[in-house]
């Protein structure tokens, strides 16, 4: 067996507990006196961790001055001036950059008072023309303290990582599988439910990077959909490239947690209900 799910009630339930443990790990590292760095998707799945995260810097008086937000990924498009790719348009209803900015550095920011909210500069994103310069910047501030994983509930992608990606996989532009790319559309309505407006491309940290670079990786899954990932996470005792979000298995101090309607699909040993 691979990752034992935790069950929730319901994804606020399994939002505040996991906000509740970033929370303690910000603290902890304020008082190490180094950044705390936050591995953050982008679309449905962490939204409610991310609310309740900023209900817990409120609460707490969190000072986020340390903390760094490192975004998954991005979609990206092709420069026709110079044959290469950059990041779409940051004011698009589907830019991670922009979700990042208002979903999470702006929400915790306005939480957190003057003085206190996440430095200028510290809301990372991948960049499409040096990908590498990204996993550098990682590996410099010493990994990433906590990594929140979303999975597709089509193919299992994790960030943009299509099915088949390499272990090792780095940070790189990929072009996204078709399923991934209807997998988004529930994620954005931006697309207004048009499979053309998804973009081909997308640049994204590596299965590889997940796995070597996170000092802990918490994989959230709620709703009916996604139960086949669920199962699939929690059976897995490796990595099975058909499915990536099976990397978890892989992870240091890896979390599955889960609300009752995504356990649909798990056994009594795969789970246990949260307390």
């Amino acid at each position: 067996m691979g990752v034992q799910a935790t069950v929730f009630d319901g994804p606020q339930e399994l939002g505040r507990c996991l906000a509740a443990m970033i929370a303690d790990g910000i603290e902890e590292a304020a008082g190490a006196g180094r950044p705390f760095l936050l591995g953050c998707p982008s679309g449905r799945s962490p939204r409610s961790t991310y609310e309740a995260l900023a209900g817990e810097v409120a609460a707490r008086g969190l000072d986020l001055s340390g903390l760094v937000i490192v975004m998954m990924d991005e979609y990206v498009e092709r420069d026709e001036a110079s044959g290469g790719m950059r990041r779409v348009d940051p004011a698009a209803g589907h830019s991670c950059l922009r979700f990042g900015q208002a979903e999470i550095e702006g929400r915790l920011t306005a939480v957190a008072g003057p003085g206190r909210g996440i430095r200028p500069g510290r809301l990372w994103v991948p960049d499409p023309a040096a990908p590498e310069a990204y996993e550098r910047m990682i590996e410099r501030y010493g990994g990433i303290d906590l990594f929140i994983v979303a999975s597709g509930a089509g193919d299992g992608h994790i960030a943009f990582n299509p099915p088949g990606s390499a272990r090792d996989s780095v940070t790189r532009v990929v072009r996204l599988a078709e399923q991934t790319r209807r997998d988004n559309l529930d994620s954005f309505p931006s697309f207004g439910g048009d499979i053309g407006r998804v973009p081909l491309y997308g640049v994204t940290v590596g299965v590889g990077t997940i796995r070597e670079h996170s000092r802990q990786a918490v994989m959230v899954a709620h709703g009916e959909s996604k139960a086949r990932t669920a199962r699939l996470v929690a059976e897995a005792d490796r990595y099975q490239p058909e499915w990536p979000a099976t990397i978890l298995a892989e992870c240091a101090c890896p979390l599955l947690l889960v609300d009752r309607a995504a356990a649909g699909q798990l056994t009594a040993r795969m789970a246990r209900t949260a307390r």
